[in-house]
C-alpha cells in the first residue's frame, strides 16, 4: 500500500514501507562500497543515484534476478553488523510490486497470498465444471474420428472463451506494466526509444543474460556454489511457452487463412511445435521446483515460495494434460482428457496477470528503462561539472 507524508508539500511524497526502507538501506552502503558494480544491471544502475526513492526501488527491484552472486561476494553479508542481503530485500518488494501495481489490485493481493492454493483449486474447478458439461452432453467418455475435438467443443465456442480469457490477461498485464512503466520512468516515458536499446532489452530478455552471476558461473544454490541450471531451466521454460504458443497462433493461421482445420497430423507444423514445446515446458518447470525446494532460504523470499510453486505446478499440469490428450486423442479418454486440459489452460489464463509469470513481464519492463537509462548523460556526473 502506499503512503503518503504528510508534512510534504502537497502530501505527494510516498513514504517507504518497512522492505522498500530496507532496500534503500542497503543499496546506499553498496552505493559507497561498489564492489560488486560489475555482477549485473543493478549496480551500475544503483551508481546513476545518490538517493532512492519509491519508483527507483521499484525499479532496481524488479531489475534483479535474484542469481546470489552479490551475497556470495559481500563482505558487509551477515553476520557483519550491516546484515546485507541484496537478493533477499530485493525480492520482498517485487513481491509487494505484483501487488501494487495488478489490475484489478485486488486480485493481485489475493493471489498473492494464496498461490499455490488458488492457481490448484482454480484448475481443478474449471476441469471439474467442463467434465460435467460434458457428461451432460453424453461427450465425456465418446470417441471422435481422427481425435477431432471440435466435435466435442465447437470451433467457435472455445475461440470465443479463450479469445476473452486471453484478452483478459492480456489487459491486465498491460495496465499493470503501464503502470510500473509511468511510476518507475516518468522522464523515460517521454523519451525517442532507441533501436538499439530496444534490441539490447529484447537480447537480454532472450539470453536470460543476468541469470550468469555476471561472471558466466550461473547462480548460486543451496551449497552456496555456483551453477547455470537456474539458467537452463528458465530457457526451457521460456522457450517451451513461446513454441506452444507459436504452436497455437500457427493453427490459427491454418484455420483462417488457408482454411485447415484441426485436428493436425503427428509431423504438421503446430502438432510439431507444441510437442517440442510442452517437453520444454515439463522439463524447465520440473527443474525449476527441483531448485525451488533446495534455494537457500536467505537468498529469496520465503512468502513468495507459494506464488513460485503455484505457477510451476500449473505450467506442468497444462504441459502434461496436453501431451496426454495428444497422445490418446482416438480414443474414447478424448473428451475427459480435452475438459482437464481446457480447464488448466482457462485457469493459467486468468492467473496469468497475478502469478509468477509477472515478473517476466516486469522485468523485462526494468531491463528496457536500464537499456534506455545507461545511453543518457549520467546525472551524478552532469550535477558534478
Amino acid at each position: 500500500m502506499q503512503l503518503f507524508d504528510p508534512q510534504a508539500p502537497s502530501a505527494l511524497i510516498p513514504v517507504l514501507n518497512l522492505q522498500e526502507s530496507e532496500v534503500e538501506r542497503q543499496m546506499t552502503i553498496c552505493n559507497a562500497c561498489r564492489y560488486c558494480e560489475g555482477f549485473c544491471a543493478v549496480f551500475p544502475a544503483m551508481t546513476r543515484r545518490l538517493e532512492f526513492n519509491q519508483a527507483d526501488i521499484h525499479y532496481l527491484a524488479n531489475l534483479c534476478h535474484n542469481c546470489g552472486a552479490c551475497l556470495s561476494a559481500c563482505q558487509y553479508a551477515a553476520p557483519h553488523e550491516f546484515a546485507i542481503n541484496v537478493p533477499k530485500a530485493m525480492a520482498k518488494v517485487r513481491l509487494d510490486t505484483y501487488a501494487e501495481y495488478a489490475w484489478p489490485k485486488a486480485l493481485g493481493t489475493l493471489y498473492q497470498r494464496n498461490g499455490l492454493t488458488l492457481a490448484l483449486a482454480s484448475g481443478a474447478g474449471l476441469a471439474f465444471f467442463l467434465c460435467l458439461t460434458l457428461m451432460v452432453m453424453g461427450n465425456l467418455f465418446t470417441a471422435m474420428p481422427g481425435g477431432n475435438f471440435y466435435g466435442i467443443f465447437p470451433h467457435n465456442t472455445l475461440a470465443l472463451m479463450f479469445g476473452a480469457v486471453f484478452g483478459f490477461a492480456v489487459l491486465a498485464l498491460g495496465i499493470g506494466v503501464r503502470r510500473f512503466w509511468r511510476n518507475v520512468s516518468p522522464a523515460q516515458s517521454t523519451l525517442p526509444l532507441k533501436a538499439s536499446a530496444a534490441l539490447e532489452a529484447t537480447a537480454n530478455v532472450a539470453q536470460l543474460k543476468y541469470l550468469d552471476g555476471g561472471h558466466g558461473e550461473g547462480c548460486t544454490n543451496a551449497d552456496d556454489k555456483f551453477t547455470l541450471w537456474r539458467r537452463r531451466f528458465h530457457h526451457f521454460t521460456f522457450y517451451g511457452f513461446m513454441l506452444c504458443f507459436a504452436a497455437t497462433g500457427t493453427a490459427t493461421l491454418y484455420h483462417y487463412l488457408l482454411d485447415w482445420s484441426a485436428p493436425y497430423p503427428i509431423f504438421s507444423l503446430p502438432v510439431m511445435l507444441g510437442v517440442v514445446g510442452g517437453i520444454g515446458l515439463l522439463v524447465g518447470p520440473a527443474g525449476l521446483l527441483w531448485m525451488n525446494l533446495r534455494r537457500n532460504p536467505d537468498q529469496g523470499d520465503e512468502k513468495q515460495k507459494p506464488m513460485d510453486r503455484g505457477f510451476i505446478a500449473l505450467l506442468m499440469l497444462v504441459s502434461g494434460s496436453g501431451l496426454a490428450l495428444l497422445a490418446f486423442r482416438e480414443s474414447s479418454a478424448l473428451g475427459l482428457l480435452l475438459a482437464i486440459h481446457l480447464g488448466l489452460v482457462m485457469a493459467f489464463f486468468l492467473t496469468m496477470p497475478y502469478s509468477k509469470f509477472a515478473h517476466g513481464i516486469f522485468r523485462s519492463a526494468a531491463l528496457l528503462k536500464y537499456s534506455i537509462e545507461k545511453r543518457q548523460p549520467n546525472p551524478i556526473n552532469a550535477g558534478s561539472d
